[in-house]
């Protein structure tokens, strides 16, 4: 007999990221820095947005830079992004969303995000 688990709910416990998988989503910069602009944003961005942000982050912000950041961004860090769960993509309306699972992300977030800060002095 097979047990249907479509309707049972998620506990904070299905929410929690391996430290394996932290580690990996925060390893390159890119990747943490739309995760860090996500947490500051309530509900769905554009992605072209969060790309955006990407590219005037980088420098001036050229067609080229963000041409190259949107095609790595979705063939590199969206797909991990995805696969771990902690981000919702809407292809139809091009938007992401923080899933509850990136929760587990935000202390090394904003541990990473004061070492940027005290490496740009």
């Amino acid at each position: 007999m097979k047990t249907d688990t479509s309707n049972a709910k998620r506990t904070a416990a299905d929410d929690r990221l391996s430290s394996n998988t932290i580690f990996e989503l925060l390893c390159e910069d890119h990747r943490r820095y739309a995760l860090s602009y996500l947490s500051q944003r309530v509900g769905a961005v554009r992605l072209e947005e969060l790309i955006d942000r990407l590219a005037h982050r980088d420098g001036e912000p050229t067609p080229e830079r963000i041409d190259r950041l949107t095609v790595e961004f979705y063939h590199n860090h969206l797909q991990k992004l995805l696969d771990a769960e902690v981000l919702w993509y809407d292809a139809e309306a091009g938007t992401v969303e923080r899933r509850a699972a990136a929760r587990s992300l935000d202390p090394y977030l904003e541990l990473a995000s004061v070492d940027d800060l005290s490496l740009a002095e």
